[in-house]
């Protein structure tokens, strides 16, 4: 039975591109092979269901033929009932010969590539076992590395930079990613000259059937080395500890992430990086709270310098400004403070600071006060 892309990812067959994306970076966190949670063979599930759901083309061919090929439809008119399931057990047993009977009908020998039909569907080939070898090979790229680390409130909206020590997969240090020792050749496959696949036919049900698959002598590559690179025994990179130089751009939101192309692990093949995302969470702070591109902070003020006015000092991100409080101001009145909030990640400009007053009442007054304060009573104030 084929595997449902969408409840892998956990969403519906409405959900948006940004949903499913939003799914995946979360799923692909928690099952990361590097966690200690981590589980590879749900991680590559996972990738798989993306790379078809994230593509729309890929994800119109997949929604048009459903979960699997047995809801097709024309595989069941094609075979006279037969379903693909079927055909592809009798296939991986050998099957009947060609021209032989299978669920009541009957099958005329003929020749055809299995991946041509795949093709077709997906714009693939049948399977990763039947795909180009050195196509594949070439083609491929590493596996991207999330990580998260945590800013202060304030270096989110200044912005800051990190230095990150990431434990990879990269290019062997000797040989640079040939696999070859330095200084000896690589030598073109003979099993199957250089192509990276091998082809064979054989005899189904469905008539002569011819498949591709990657060579087992050179490992799709087409070549191989003569001698086998001392450091890395062949395999064209090892396991390194890196440290990397993150830029936080000023205004990064919680929760946002920072791509770094090519920062990735490399792939099998040493040819291609994938990207490190860098997911970025901030600490909240004891006075100021933000709302978008906004800071809120509030400031304790006398209840004479809400009568009478005054000049106080408040608290912003970007250091200490003065605010006028006019006389006869109300407790939780809010001042705006323009261009002291947090800058636009994406252009436009800075937010604000709004900075509300609230009046403190004592809880003990000097005779003194509290003379003055019966005389203001008797004033009606």
């Amino acid at each position: 039975m084929a595997k449902d892309y969408y409840n892998l990812l956990g969403v519906s067959k409405n959900s948006s591109e940004e949903e499913i994306k939003k799914a995946f970076r979360a799923l692909a966190h928690q099952y990361h092979p590097d966690k200690k949670s981590g589980n590879e063979a749900k991680f590559k599930e996972l990738n798989e269901a993306y790379q078809v759901l994230s593509d729309p083309e890929k994800r119109k061919k997949y929604d048009q033929f459903g979960a699997s090929f047995e809801q097709m439809g024309g595989w069941e008119s094609a075979t006279g009932g037969a379903h693909w399931e079927d055909i592809m057990n009798a296939f991986r047993q050998g099957g009947a010969r060609a021209g032989g009977n299978f669920g009541g009908n009957e099958f005329a020998g003929f020749s055809f590539d299995i991946g041509d039909i795949f093709s077709e569907f997906f714009g693939g080939r049948a399977s990763s076992s039947s795909m180009s070898g050195a196509s594949r090979s070439r083609s491929s790229r590493g596996r991207d590395i999330e990580i998260a680390i945590e800013i202060e409130f304030l270096e989110a909206v200044t912005g800051a930079e990190r230095t990150l020590e990431l434990k990879k997969f990269d290019k062997c240090s000797r040989c640079k990613g040939n696999r070859a020792e330095p200084g000896t050749p690589l030598i073109t496959c003979k099993e199957c000259g250089g192509r990276g696949e091998v082809s064979q036919t054989r005899q189904t049900i469905l008539g002569v059937m011819r498949t591709s698959g990657q060579c087992g002598k050179c490992g799709g590559e087409g070549v191989f080395p003569k001698l086998n690179c001392k450091h890395c025994n062949g395999d064209g990179m090892e396991r390194v500890a890196k440290k990397i130089k993150v830029r936080i751009p000023a205004g990064i939101q919680n929760g946002e992430a920072i791509r770094i192309s090519g920062e990735g692990e490399i792939s099998e093949n040493a040819a291609r990086y994938g990207d490190l995302y860098v997911g970025v969470r901030i600490r909240s702070h004891h006075k100021f709270k933000r709302d978008g591109d906004d800071i809120h902070s509030s400031e304790l003020i006398s209840f004479t310098q809400a009568a009478l006015g005054d000049k106080i000092r408040a608290d912003t991100a970007h250091g200490k400004v003065e605010l006028k409080i006019p006389a006869g101001t109300e407790s939780g009145t809010a001042f705006k403070l323009k261009h002291k909030g947090v800058p636009s990640l994406r252009g436009g400009g800075e937010g604000d600071h709004y900075v509300t007053v609230k009046i403190v009442v004592p809880e003990r007054v000097s005779a003194k006060a509290k003379k003055l304060l019966n005389e203001l009573k008797e004033e009606g104030l």
